[in-house]
């Protein structure tokens, strides 16, 4: 069972590392069409006007439309559940900040130097307009880094969010898929059980915070929610002397938490003694 996350800037041959591994390891490539039909019909907007928020070419209305915080947890409950099925890779969507919390999915970036990356996009749309590809390449690269920001808190250039980052400029495309290949190999990331464990917890986590902020709403600011085994730790402080057992109440009535581990600290409020 082996999950890859996948980032890449555009043009950098990330879709043929992609093809390569898929090919080697027998992997489903997970392309952000297939991830983007579930989310927006819980949305209400169309797939298409969420690919146009990602490239940044999304109109005012359709920006207004998007609710942010709703896209980014149905997209990671989506990416998830594809995780679940195992043998596949995703190709960005965040994947690689929602996964680094778990260890056995490896995850990659593709770069390159701007001239490469700016050869490839010419060679691909017959543009012989080195400006604007230029032009159309920051603009990209704006636009994407925007939205990770805005809808994970990621900035997807940081390498500590990858096992592995590989520069096409100076690596052949046969060599990044071999490297990565052989990482697949290690024992670490061969373990099925713990990876399947590790999934559903944080599919639980995602639910159990999503469900506590429908329903406390901005009072969960400063509470934090995580999953181990099915059992759900809260932390954080509050000087609301009733939120920690309110939480603890909700939580314990959501499908799938086993236990509740409740460290939540309730503080006086300034001015209070």
């Amino acid at each position: 069972m082996t999950v890859i996350a996948m980032t890449r800037e555009v043009g950098s041959h990330g879709a043929d590392v992609a093809a390569g591994l898929a090919a080697e390891l027998g992997l489903e490539i997970i392309h952000s069409e297939i991830v983007a039909a579930d989310p927006t019909g819980a949305l209400g907007v169309e797939p298409s006007t969420v690919h146009r928020y990602l490239d940044g070419r999304a109109s005012l209305f359709e920006r207004w439309r998007i609710n942010k915080t709703k896209l980014s947890r149905y997209t990671f409950e989506q990416l998830l559940r594809v995780a679940q099925r195992g043998n596949v890779l995703i190709r960005g969507w965040g994947a690689a900040a929602l996964f680094r919390d778990i260890p056995q999915v490896i995850s990659v970036r593709v770069c390159a130097p701007m001239a490469v990356r700016e050869r490839v996009i010419m060679e691909r749309l017959g543009n012989k307009d080195l400006d604007e590809v230029r032009r159309e390449i920051e603009r990209f690269d704006a636009a994407r880094a925007s939205t990770m920001q805005a809808l994970f808190n990621i900035n997807r250039g940081d390498a500590t969010l990858y096992h592995i980052v590989l520069n096409t400029g100076r690596v052949s495309i046969d060599a990044c898929v071999k490297a990565v290949c052989q990482l697949a190999q290690e024992p670490q990331y061969q373990n099925d059980d713990a990876m399947r464990s590790a999934l559903a917890d944080k599919l639980l986590e995602i639910k159990v915070h999503a469900t506590l902020v429908d329903k406390i709403g901005p009072e969960m600011a400063t509470i934090t929610v995580s999953a181990r085994g099915g059992t759900i730790t809260l932390a954080g402080t509050t000087s609301n002397g009733g939120l920690g057992p309110q939480l603890e109440k909700l939580a314990r009535g959501i499908e799938g938490v086993n236990g509740i581990d409740n460290r939540i600290d309730s503080v006086p409020s300034r001015g209070r003694f």
